[in-house]
C-alpha cells in the first residue's frame, strides 16, 4: 500500500513519550473502508492462512489482547496495520518500499510469502519490546520469505525502531534515535547503516544474519573505498546505494514528501526552496532521521501526514504563483488515505492508560485525530462497526463523504475543516486530560477507560455530523443546475 510514516524519539516528543504514525492509503483507484477493533486472545486464531499468498503458520498458544486498523471487508484478509497490544507495544504496518533489480535478482520475491495483509496479526500479539517485534518478524521474514518489500515500525515507551525489507529474505533495522524524528514515503528509507554496531551490541542497528556475505557474495556495494576497507567494520554504509531505487518516479511521488516533513520541522535548519536550496522535493540526499528545532506535538504529525504541500507552489488547491506547478507531486494528504494512526506512549502514566492511539479516517487533509485509550476491552461502534455500506453511522464513512464534498470547493469549505479540526483536538486534548487526572489504577479498570473513549466518539459524532451539514451546504450551493429567479 501507498503510505507515509513519521517516528519520533522519546526526547524529541513534547511530552517525552515515544510517536509512531503512518498514514494507510489505498493503491490508485481504490478505497478501502477502515474500522478501529480489539483482537481478544480468544479471537486470534492459532492457525493462520493467508488470503492473498495461502501461506499459512502455527500461531503461539498464548496471544496478547491487541488493537487493530483492519479492513472493514475481509474479501483480501485481514489487514490490521496498527495497533498496541497489552503491554503497551505498538506496531506499525506497512510501508511499502522500493529496491533495485541487483538486489531481487539476488534474493527474489516469495510469491507465497508473507506480507501487508499478514504481518500485524502474527506478530504484534506476541512481542514484548520493540525490539523483541524486530526479530521475531526478521525471522518470519528468513523463514518464509515476502512477496512485496516494506517498511515496518515497532515502538514501546523507551524505544522506536525500523525494519525494511530486502530482496525475499533479508532484512535490516534501525532504531530511531531520542533526539530525533524519522520520515518514510514509499521508498527504502534507511541513509547510513552501522555494520560494527549490528554484529557488535547491537544497540542501534540490527540486520539478518548473513546480510554481509549477501552483499558481498552479490556485489551490492556501491561506495568508493580505499584499500584496506572492511565492510564488517563499516559505520555509514550506503543503505540506498545497495539496496534502494533512484528511479524517476521517485522524483515524483516519493522523496517530495520527505521534503515537505523536514521542511515543516526543521525550516531554518537548511534552505528548502529556490536556486540555492541544500534540498528540493527531487534531491535523493534528503536525510532519513533528524533532530527537530523544536518538540514535536501530534499536532505537528497531523499537519505533516496531512501535507498538501500548502506554502509552496505545489499546492493543489493553490491559487497563486505558476499554475503548472499544482499538483506536480504527489501529497501526502491525498484522496486515497484510509486512516491515519499515531501511537503515544506515555512515561508519565500509569501502565492501564498508558498507550494512547490517535485515528483519523479518510482523506487526511480533511478529518481530525481523535484520541483513544488503547487498554481495553472493546471499542467505540462509531469506529467499530464499519462495514461496505456508506452511512453517516461510523467515522470512516463520514469523513469521506466530508472529504469528497469539501474537496470540490476547498476555498469555501477550509475554514470549516479548520474549526473542526482545532475543535476535536481541543476536545479531545481536554477529554483525556481530565481523564488522566481522575484515574485511580486502585478503583478504575477496563470499563471506566472504554467510557472514556465512548465520550470522545460521541463528540467526534457530533462535530463531524455539524462539519457535514456546512460542507454540504457549501457544495450544494455550487452546483451547476443552481439557478434563482434573480438569474433570469
Amino acid at each position: 500500500m501507498p503510505c507515509t510514516t513519521i517516528l519520533v524519539g522519546k526526547k524529541a516528543t513534547y511530552d517525552g513519550s515515544t510517536f509512531m504514525a503512518r498514514n494507510e492509503d489505498s493503491g490508485a483507484g481504490e478505497f478501502t473502508a477502515k474500522k478501529f477493533i480489539v483482537v481478544k486472545p480468544e479471537e486470534q486464531p492459532r492457525h493462520y492462512k493467508s488470503v492473498i499468498s495461502g501461506v499459512e503458520i502455527d500461531l503461539l498458544d498464548d496471544p496478547m489482547r491487541y488493537t487493530a486498523v483492519p479492513n472493514a471487508l475481509p474479501n483480501e484478509g485481514i489487514w490490521g496495520e496498527a495497533g498496541v497490544n497489552a503491554e503497551n507495544i505498538a506496531m506499525s504496518e506497512t510501508e511499502t518500499i522500493t529496491s533495485n533489480p541487483r538486489v531481487l535478482g539476488a534474493d527474489p520475491l516469495v510469491k507465497g510469502g508473507i506480507g501487508e495483509e499478514d504481518f500485524l496479526t502474527i506478530v504484534l500479539p506476541y512481542i514484548h519490546s520493540a525490539r523483541d517485534g524486530v526479530l521475531r518478524l526478521g525471522a518470519l521474514l528468513e523463514q518464509f520469505g515476502t512477496y512485496e518489500m516494506n517498511g515496518v515500525g515497532f515502538q514501546d515507551v523507551d524505544e522506536v525502531w525500523w525494519l525494511e525489507s530486502i530482496g525475499g529474505h533479508h532484512w535490516i533495522a534501525r532504531r530511531c534515535p531520542d533526539d530525533a524524528y524519522v520520515v518514510m514515503p514509499n521508498q527504502l528509507g534507511i541513509d547510513s547503516f552501522d555494520f560494527a554496531d549490528a554484529f557488535g551490541e547491537g544497540k542501534d542497528y540490527l540486520c539478518s544474519a548473513d546480510l554481509l556475505s549477501f552483499i558481498q557474495d552479490n556485489h551490492l556495494d556501491v561506495t568508493m573505498h580505499e584499500d584496506g576497507y572492511k565492510l564488517a567494520e563499516e559505520k555509514y554504509f550506503d543503505v540506498r546505494g545497495a539496496f534502494g531505487s533512484r528511479d524517476d518516479s521517485d522524483h515524483s511521488y516519493n522523496t517530495p514528501r520527505a521534503w515537505f516533513m523536514e521542511r515543516y520541522l526543521n525550516p531554518t535548519t537548511n534552505v528548502w526552496d529556490g536556486p540555492d536550496a541544500d534540498y528540493l522535493p527531487e534531491s535523493d540526499d534528503i536525510p532519513w532521521c533528524r533532530v527537530p528545532e523544536r518538540k514535536i506535538t501530534v499536532e505537528d504529525v497531523k499537519y505533516v501526514l496531512s501535507g498538501h504541500f500548502q506554502g509552496t507552489p505545489y499546492d493543489p488547491y493553490g491559487k497563486h504563483g505558476d499554475p503548472s506547478l499544482r499538483g506536480k507531486y504527489r501529497p501526502i494528504g491525498v484522496n486515497r488515505n484510509n486512516f491515519a494512526a499515531l501511537t503515544q506512549l506515555r512515561p508519565y502514566a500509569p501502565k492501564e492508560i498508558m498507550a494512547i492511539q490517535w485515528i483519523a479516517m479518510g482523506s487526511n487533509v480533511f478529518n481530525a485525530f481523535l484520541p483513544f485509550y488503547a487498554n481495553v476491552e472493546d471499542t467505540p461502534a462509531y469506529l467499530r462497526d464499519t462495514n461496505g455500506t456508506v452511512s453517516t453511522e461510523n467515522f470512516y464513512w463520514a469523513n469521506r463523504l466530508v472529504g469528497a464534498l469539501a474537496d470540490a470547493q476547498y476555498a469555501m469549505c477550509s475554514s470549516h475543516i479548520e474549526r473542526y479540526q482545532n475543535k476535536v483536538h481541543v476536545e479531545g486534548h481536554r477529554i483525556t486530560g481530565e481523564f488522566d487526572r481522575a484515574f485511580d489504577p486502585a478503583t478504575m479498570g477496563s470499563a471506566e477507560i472504554g467510557a472514556c473513549n465512548q465520550k470522545i466518539a460521541d463528540m467526534a459524532r457530533e462535530a463531524t455530523d455539524a462539519l457535514l451539514d456546512k460542507v454540504l451546504y457549501e457544495a450544494s450551493m455550487k452546483m451547476k443546475n443552481g439557478f434563482s429567479r434573480s438569474d433570469a
